[in-house]
């Protein structure tokens, strides 16, 4: 037990010795400067060629979805996430350990080319998403978190971070063990995570972009502002382009819908209307209430 213990304490003071790192030291691998200048560069171009041109530049909940980038990016990690995810992990070991397994390394991708790495890594994590974030619609116990993300009544780069931090426990859960058992380096990981980070801004930005034949296998503005569409089709009761930063999953799912023209549809959910406003409520929703998915 003591072992746990000490694995809190160093997490707490490592990820906070980290923080300050990052904010005092720029580098190329920085998650707090690259964070910034992707938001700042994607902000520029929905202020110079907006979607919806009577779309205010600060937005409904502009802020609100400011606050969350830092919290979902930063604080989270600070406050607990960082401890308890260690911990996890080295549960996990140890229950391994009782079998014998000491190493959880099936395939080991670190002498293939980078590029192959990376596209190993990023299609699978990608399409793992896809599955989970299908979960969250389907789930009524999990649809009562990503309610958080569905708020959203106008779209805009910084929405893309406004989700309950649960969802943020639940994906790297999933995730954990097939990409634990392919093995990949930090240096990877940050690479495929700032380009999701980029695609997440644009599908969510006001901007009208659909990138041709490209958008059947890249996620976009135009098919993602469907998938926040009030309304939903009989033919998708749960919800309908699931992707995130991949659109390939929904074609080959037939999860696809982009019926026409969404940039005037009305975002949200169906009762939305009594869902709070403000971050603190917003994160004690779903302990709160459970309704079904509707």
């Amino acid at each position: 037990m003591e072992k746990y213990f000490t694995i809190a304490r160093d997490s707490f003071t490592g990820y906070f010795n980290y923080l300050v790192n990052e904010v005092s030291n720029p580098s190329w691998t920085n998650y707090f400067y690259w964070l910034i200048v992707l938001s700042l560069m994607v902000w520029v171009v929905e202020i110079i060629i907006p979607w919806r041109k009577n779309q205010k530049i600060f937005r409904k909940d502009f802020w609100l979805d400011s606050f969350y980038i830092l919290f979902n990016f930063f604080l989270f990690s600070l406050v607990g996430y960082n401890a308890i995810s260690n911990i996890g992990v080295e549960l996990f070991n140890d229950f391994l350990a009782l079998f014998g397994i000491t190493n959880m390394v099936a395939i080991n991708v670190q002498n293939f080319p980078v590029w192959s790495q990376l596209l190993i890594m990023f299609v699978i994590a990608d399409f793992i998403q896809w599955n989970v974030h299908r979960q969250l619609h389907k789930r009524p116990w999990l649809w009562e978190f990503h309610k958080v993300h569905h708020s959203v009544k106008e779209m805009g780069f910084a929405a893309q971070f406004r989700f309950h931090f649960m969802e943020t426990i639940i994906y790297k859960t999933v995730q954990y063990v097939p990409l634990a058992m392919i093995g990949f380096g930090i240096q990877e990981f940050f690479v495929v995570h700032m380009f999701a980070v980029l695609v997440g801004h644009l599908n969510h930005a006001n901007v009208g972009w659909s990138y041709g034949i490209l958008g059947y296998v890249l996620n976009n503005p135009k098919m993602h502002i469907w998938h926040h569409s009030k309304e939903l089709p009989n033919e998708h009761p749960y919800g309908m382009n699931f992707g995130l930063t991949l659109s390939i999953w929904d074609y080959l799912f037939k999860t696809a819908y982009i019926p026409k023209d969404g940039k005037d549809i009305e975002l949200g959910f169906h009762g939305d209307e009594g869902f709070p406003k403000d971050f603190g409520k917003q994160v004690i929703y779903p302990f709160k209430k459970r309704k079904p998915h509707s």
